[in-house]
Formats: structure tokens, sequence, C-alpha cells
């Protein structure tokens, strides 16, 4: 693909802030126009940075920055924030306390002709679901309607991306899941390209088309929900994503031997690994001769989280549907659904 077709392109980019340790190092990556990009990782691990640097508020080390095909950083170039066309989403939204939510909105299309300020803030309040509130001030408005204002706002001058900056950590999390909802269903509709960051892998999974998972100021791995989710590239990734139970085994091309049997795996390996397995993958049968023991189960409503002493004497966890058959005590039989990844030991 080349930089003509990608809103977004870094190049080998760092920072460093002091000496010792890069904030963000060798970061490469590209987002097409119209996708939705999630930086996903720890705290400290360089996202922010990232998000920074694209929006021009940090000046890179090393490397290039490209937003639609033109250089904006590197190479002896340099475009300042406010020649980005980059439209940001604090995590504090930043709205105007004394304006209302019509103003607000309207504030980015300072200098354009009033007729046709008034028809894009027209446009945006239809868009974000916000006529009703074009009156009001921020004060007066939910988390959830602040943040969707603040999205508006940003998107009023048509920029070509929109990052926003860890968007939904304000909110309580019933909010947060349809705040987020809406939020996709907004980008989708206005074609922009977006780039956001988060802590939270179940936001990333849910809004973005790719993830990149950040560590230490570099990306461990990019790729789509699905593959960073099942096939994680490091050990760092696949418990940063989500639970996960790691196996020792014995490999032997596409298949390991462990203590849940032969386990089909996703690329072939040999010799001794840790299969990673997640809890959702493993499948529970009631046997008295079973290798595994229910010693706890933590019911959470929609499913719950089974812990279980296998016949080595590992540990391991396993979650289902809410079941009445299985309870601390009894035997089971543990099976694993579908291939692993395995990682070298």
């Amino acid at each position: 693909m080349s930089i003509q077709e990608d809103a977004i392109e870094l190049r080998a980019v760092s920072k460093w802030f002091n000496r010792d340790t890069p904030a963000v190092q060798q970061v490469s990556l590209r987002a097409p126009r119209g996708m939705l990009l999630a930086l996903l990782g720890p705290s400290g691990c360089g996202k922010t940075t990232t998000l920074r640097l694209i929006a021009g508020l940090e000046v890179p080390d090393t490397g290039e920055i490209y937003l639609d095909g033109r250089r904006v950083a590197g190479g002896g170039d340099w475009v300042p924030p406010e020649r980005r066309r980059v439209g940001m989403v604090f995590q504090d939204y930043a709205l105007f306390p004394h304006l209302s939510v019509r103003e607000n909105i309207a504030f980015g299309l300072n200098g354009r002709p009033p007729r046709e300020r008034t028809t894009r803030v027209a446009e945006l309040l239809a868009l974000a679901g916000l006529e009703d509130l074009a009156d009001r001030y921020p004060h007066q408005l939910s988390g959830g309607q602040q943040q969707r204002v603040a999205l508006a706002r940003a998107l009023a001058p048509a920029p070509q991306v929109i990052l926003l900056d860890e968007p939904f950590s304000n909110l309580d999390a019933v909010l947060r899941k349809a705040t987020r909802e809406e939020v996709r269903r907004i980008l989708r509709q206005s074609g922009a390209t977006a780039v956001f960051v988060t802590h939270d892998q179940e936001e990333a999974f849910s809004i973005a088309d790719m993830v990149a998972v950040m560590r230490n100021g570099a990306i461990e791995q990019i790729g789509a929900p699905h593959e960073i989710y099942l096939r994680p590239a490091t050990r760092a990734v696949a418990t940063f994503v989500g639970e996960a139970n790691f196996v020792p085994a014995r490999a032997f091309g596409r298949c390991a031997e462990c203590v849940l049997g032969r386990v089909p795996l996703a690329a072939p390996r040999d010799g001794p690994v840790e299969v990673m397995v997640r809890p959702e993958a493993l499948d529970l049968h009631p046997d008295a001769t079973g290798c595994g023991l229910v010693e706890e189960i933590v019911f959470f409503g929609h499913d719950q989280l089974i812990g279980i002493r296998m016949c080595d004497g590992s540990l391991i966890q396993a979650r289902t549907g809410p079941r009445t058959d299985i309870a601390p005590g009894v035997r089971v039989v543990v099976r694993v659904q579908g291939e692993v990844v395995a990682f070298p030991l």
C-alpha cells in the first residue's frame, strides 16, 4: 500500500525525553483512510506520546510522519499542529463552559461564511444526536453527551484525522459502553480516520478495525482485534489483552502434548513450549475419572470463571456459561476447543 492511500503513516519514529529510555522507539504503522486504529497498552508504554507526535504536539527525534501522503515531520520537514488538519478529543473533553453545545461545535468554524457555519453545525448536531441539546451548556450535560459534543467539535472543520486520548476514561461502566457505541457510529458515518488511545482491551476490540499493542515504547503487535486476541505474537501481548492459561507442553510440528491432552497448534513448533489457552476455549465434562478437580467458581451472571486443579498440580481457569452440573469438588474432563498458540521455552 502506498503512502497516498494512507491517512497516517509513521516510519521508524522515536522520541526521547531523557537519555536513558526512549518514550517511543522505532514505531512504524499505517492507517488507511477511514480506519479506526487503537493504540492499546499500559500506562507509560508510549501510546499517548505517539498520539501527540501525530498531532504535532511533540517533535520526533528520529523517523518520519506522513498525513494523507504529506510529510509533516522528519527529513527536514515540520508542519505545526494548526496546519495538519488534525482534530483532537481530549480526555477531559475541554469544552468551553460559557458556550452552548451549538457554539462549542461552531468554534472551529470561525472565519467561515455564516450560512456554511450554520449548515455544518446542523449536520453535526444531527450526526451526534444532539439536536435537542443544542442550546444547553456543558454543565447541563452528562459525561456521554459532553463526549459527543467534543467529538462533533473536532469533526466540524472536516479534518483528515481525528485523535482521541483515553476518550472514555471519565465515564462509569454503563455509560462507557453506550458512549463508545455512539462514538463508533459517529466516526463511521463521518468517514473519518481515527486513532484513539486506551488501556482497556475491551474498548480497543469493540471499536477499532486495527489494534496496535504497545509496550516499553514499541509496538509489540499490530493486527485486527480477533488476530491480536487469538494469535498474540508474544506472551506479553497474550496476557495484556485477556485472561490466559499458560500450560507447559512438548510440541511436535502442528500439535503438542500437555496435561490437557494433545492440542492442535496454530503454527508448527518443536520441543519444549508453553501453550496459551483462553479460559473460554476449555470445554468441561463432569466425570469421576477426570484429570481436573474443580476448586472454586466465581459467578458473574452471564458467565462464570472456574478454577480447576489438574492432576499434575497445576491450576487452570475455564470460563463457561452458567451451569448447575459443575461445583467445587466435582471432577471434570477438560478439553481444548480449536487451535492454540505456543511460545518456545
